[in-house]
């Protein structure tokens, strides 16, 4: 049952920035929606 839920986290697709449209690497399992760069400004 746990290898599942690691190759569920493992296969989710890029998220990308809902401001500039780079792709978030590290998140994409979070909530958020906007890259560093943008979470700044």
């Amino acid at each position: 049952m746990l290898d599942n839920i690691i190759e569920f986290f493992k296969n989710l697709p890029a998220k990308n920035c809902a401001t500039c449209g780079e792709e978030i690497e590290e998140q994409h399992e979070c909530y958020g929606n906007k890259c560093d760069a943008c979470n700044i400004l």
